[in-house]
């Protein structure tokens, strides 16, 4: 298979899978776990191993640069790269850097943003999967708390059955003259 569309087809699963997660009224790190608990089971229902906390090929900088950055969920495929992804409510340069770094070891990078929206796209071959939130502050000033629902189809609501002669409608735009 391609390398192109097996990146595709890995970054449009995940975000499928994503798409189901909802939470209420969660701090950050909660939502952070959760979703590395939602993306470790999607790559178990998958066939594949997952580690969390998995080593990354980036070292880390001066003075620890003789040690080794790690990603969120590294998976390991019977057949396909092994697949890193990285998850961030921030667009830190850092993790675009570890994930290029990631991709030219010949791994499925994937960057998992999660927040209130304006994603910017992380240059290729990363892929990103996006799961915009809503965000208000918690009891602490600084604490804030998130929430994803599900999007609510609603039926348009119904209308009234009068009708209404030309002279019994007011004209709501007319002012005074």
């Amino acid at each position: 298979m391609d390398r192109a569309v097996d990146e595709e087809q890995v970054a449009a699963s995940l975000a499928d899978r994503l798409a189901a997660v909802t939470f209420v009224d969660l701090s950050a790190d909660e939502v952070t776990a959760l979703l590395v608990d939602s993306i470790v089971e999607w790559a178990v229902d998958q066939g594949w191993r997952a580690y969390r906390r998995a080593p990354s090929v980036m070292p880390l900088p001066p003075p620890y640069s003789h040690r080794h950055s790690w990603i969120d969920v590294g998976c390991a495929r019977p057949a396909g790269a092994p697949i890193a992804i990285e998850i961030d409510r921030t667009g830190r340069q850092r993790t675009v850097d570890k994930l290029l770094a990631e991709a030219e070891a010949g791994r499925v990078a994937i960057w998992v943003r999660w927040g209130t929206g304006r994603f910017a796209a992380p240059p290729p071959p990363v892929a990103m999967v996006t799961l915009e939130v809503t965000a208000r502050r918690g009891p602490a000033e600084k604490d804030q708390r998130y929430t994803r629902q599900p999007a609510r189809e609603r039926p348009a609501p119904a209308h009234t059955a009068a009708t209404l002669r030309a002279d019994e409608q007011p004209d709501l735009f007319a002012g005074p003259a």
